[in-house]
């Protein structure tokens, strides 16, 4: 597991644009550079404006009652 202070900009910047994605889960950011989902939430917690953090986790939690294998 990465620490995600030790992440370099370019894939900080990677990871917020898939996990914006709505078409790439959290089990993908996983596989490709480490995180789980909690890391992911922090970095967007710590990255995002509050009110966009707030619209996608909103975001996130509907989708995931709609479809079983989004984040």
């Amino acid at each position: 597991m990465n620490n995600i202070d030790d992440l370099p900009p370019e894939h900080v910047s990677e990871i917020i644009q898939m996990a914006l994605s709505d078409h790439i889960s959290f089990s993908h950011i996983h596989a490709e550079y480490g995180i789980n989902d909690k890391q992911v939430k922090t970095l967007m917690r710590d990255t995002l404006k509050s009110g966009s953090y707030r619209a996608w986790r909103k975001r996130v939690r509907d989708f995931g009652d709609r479809r079983e294998t989004y984040k």
